[in-house]
């Protein structure tokens, strides 16, 4: 039986046997599940297939949400991307995650990666990465299972609910996944996945979970948009050499340690933060007037 319960048992694993992570991840589900390789590489692609077409519905979306908090802005970015200070393939990217999040908060079909609050950062992340570098659907489908496996490893020594662990328990987990994945992809061993899921991750601890009204749309929906072009700077970093000072497991441990350390109104309550605005809270108003 293949286990792993942190980054150090995963790298370690995929070093002794000569494997890359995303093989040593599918054999643990092949235990675990039971199912053929086939099966799990099958429903892998399928996933793969839904974030494709989640990705495509959100850049031409100009549908709001019932709230009418969110629509639409993936579209604009998507059409200035060519013309931004950051660069068109960066700034496709964010208009990618930005998409699905929107593509959620009107009832569309996506895969929560970890999570549906941050549903738009994994797959936004592999997207832009197959059109920069015409990385293969295969290679995207392998490189989700080295994402799955870091995701794994947060939620068994940390948390990847907002509502335990702040925004960094979704969408920090997201950008460490998605950075572990770009590195993989493009070569990286397994320690430069892990050195880049720490510099991913160590760079989004303490975001807080202030939904405004409660809905998964402000901030959550502009907040993708940020930590995949994060993540991608995390995945650049490594690739070129810049290690983190932080081991990826510490790096985990203190992610825990600020979930827990959270107060209850900045863990998904819409009790603090950008929630408890002036403008946040009549909007909760206007949307719960019996409230």
């Amino acid at each position: 039986m293949i286990n792993f319960n942190t980054m150090g048992e995963l790298i370690a694993l995929a070093e002794e046997k000569e494997l890359p992570i995303h093989e040593i991840v599918i054999a643990r589900e092949m235990h675990d599940s039971q199912r053929s390789r086939e099966a799990i590489l099958t429903g892998m692609q399928q996933n793969w297939e839904i974030m494709q077409a989640s990705i495509e519905r959100g850049i031409v979306n100009t549908e709001h949400s019932v709230s009418g908090l969110t629509g639409g802005d993936s579209k604009r970015l998507y059409a200035y991307r060519a013309k931004g200070y950051m660069g068109k393939q960066t700034l496709a990217a964010a208009a990618y995650a930005v998409g699905i999040s929107e593509v959620n908060a009107v009832m569309g079909r996506i895969v929560a990666c970890p999570t549906a609050g941050s549903c738009g950062i994994v797959p936004a992340a592999l997207y832009a990465a197959r059109e920069e570098r015409g990385f293969s659907d295969e290679a995207i489908v392998r490189a989700l299972f080295t994402a799955a496996g870091i995701g794994m490893v947060v939620d068994q020594n940390a948390s990847i609910a907002g509502a335990e662990g702040g925004c960094q328990a979704e969408c920090g987990t997201a950008a460490g996944m998605a950075a572990g994945a770009l590195v993989e992809l493009a070569g990286g061993t397994p320690a430069m996945v892990g050195n880049a899921c720490a510099l991913s991750i160590k760079n989004l601890l303490g975001l807080v979970c202030d939904p405004v009204a409660g809905l998964v749309e402000v901030p959550c929906v502009k907040r993708n948009g940020f930590a995949v072009v994060e993540a991608m700077l995390a995945a650049d970093m490594t690739l070129a050499g810049v290690q983190s000072f932080i081991p990826v497991d510490e790096v985990i441990e203190a992610m825990n340690r600020i979930g827990k350390a959270l107060p209850k109104s900045l863990r998904e309550t819409s009790e603090g933060g950008l929630a408890v605005t002036a403008t946040a809270k009549a909007v909760e108003k206007r949307i719960y007037p019996q409230g």
